[in-house]
C-alpha cells in the first residue's frame, strides 16, 4: 500500500516546532503527510521551564506492527525530535520505513550551540550516528555535527572554510551522497553549506534580529517540500532559506519568541514556488 511522507517526531502543545510545523506545511504543499509520533510535550524544551513529556515508544511499535500487517510503503520518510526510546523503536523497525526508493531525510534535532538539548546524553549521540547512516540527506547544525563526528565543540561562529571541511568530514564519515550543514552564523549573515557526490555550495541570507524557535524544522520541512516536487537539493535549500527569510520579516513585533515565526504569512510564497 502506497503512501506518501511520513513525519516522526514529537508533537509540543506549544510553540511553532517539530510536528506542529511538519505537519501543516507539507500538508499545504499536497504531499500527503502520515504521523509518527514520538512523544508528547506540554511545550518544546526551550525557555517555558519544566516541560511536561509523555514518551510514546510503546504505542510507536504497535503503530508500525500494523503498518507492516498493512505492507505501507512511503515515498519519504522525515526524522526529526526523537528522544531515546523513539529512536530505538525506529532503528529497529528500519525495513518496515524504508526501502532502497525512500527518501530518508534525518534532521539529527539533539544540541546547539555548542550543548546538548535537556533530555539527551551521550548514548544518545552514538544511537543517532547509526541512524544518520542511513540518510538520503542529513540536515545536523554545526553542534549536532561536531558531536556525530566526536570532535570538539565550539561555541563561537566558525569561519565558512572550517564549517565546509567540518561537513565534508561529516558526509564522507557516515558515507552520504548527499548532507546539509544549517544554521553557520557568519556574522551578519546566515549560511548554510551543502554536500552533494562530493562537491559543496553555500548558500546566505542576511542575518535578521532574534533567535526564533522551529527555524531548522521549518528549513528541513521546506527543503523536504522542494525536493518532493521536484527541484534540485540547492535550489531546494534556497527556496527553504527565502521561506524563513520571509517569515521572520513577517512575524509582527513585538513576539515571544519561544513561540517561533508566524511561518504561514510566508506560506503562499512557498506554496506559489513549489
Amino acid at each position: 500500500m502506497h503512501a506518501d511522507v511520513l513525519i516522526s517526531q514529537d508533537l509540543s502543545c506549544v510553540g511553532q516546532v517539530s510536528m506542529s510545523v511538519a505537519l501543516p506545511l507539507l500538508a499545504a504543499a499536497n504531499l500527503r503527510p502520515d504521523v509518527l509520533p514520538t512523544s508528547l510535550l506540554s511545550t518544546h524544551t526551550g525557555g517555558f521551564g519544566e516541560n511536561t513529556y509523555l514518551d510514546l515508544s510503546s504505542e510507536m511499535s504497535h503503530i508500525l506492527q500494523h503498518w507492516q500487517k498493512l505492507q505501507l510503503r512511503f515515498s519519504a520518510v522525515y526524522l526529526g525530535y526523537l528522544g531515546a526510546r523513539p529512536l530505538d523503536v525506529i532503528l529497529q523497525h528500519l525495513s518496515v520505513l524504508k526501502t532502497p526508493e525512500t527518501l530518508f531525510l534525518v534532521d539529527p534535532v539533539m544540541a546547539d550551540h555548542g550543548k546538548l538539548y535537556r533530555g539527551f546524553d551521550m548514548n544518545y549521540v552514538v544511537q543517532m550516528r547509526k541512524l544518520v547512516h542511513q540518510a538520503t540527506i542529513a540536515t545536523p547544525n554545526l553542534t549536532e555535527a561536531q558531536l556525530l563526528l566526536d570532535e570538539a565543540l565550539t561555541t563561537s561562529p566558525l569561519a565558512i572554510a572550517e564549517a565546509t571541511q567540518l561537513l565534508v568530514r561529516f558526509a564522507t564519515k557516515f558515507k552520504l551522497e548527499t548532507a546539509i550543514l544549517t544554521g553557520i552564523d557568519c556574522g551578519d549573515k546566515i549560511a548554510v553549506i551543502g554536500y552533494e557526490m562530493g562537491q559543496t555550495w553555500i548558500l546566505t541570507r542576511p542575518k535578521l534580529a532574534g533567535n526564533f524557535f522551529g527555524t531548522g524544522d521549518l528549513f528541513a520541512s521546506a527543503l523536504l517540500a522542494g525536493v518532493m516536487k521536484g527541484k534540485a537539493v540547492k535550489a531546494a535549500a534556497n527556496l527553504a532559506m527565502e521561506f524563513i527569510f520571509q517569515a521572520i520579516k513577517l512575524t509582527p513585533t513585538p513576539r515571544d519568541q519561544r513561540f517561533g515565526v508566524d511561518y504561514a504569512r510566508a506560506l503562499p510564497y512557498l506554496l506559489e514556488k513549489l
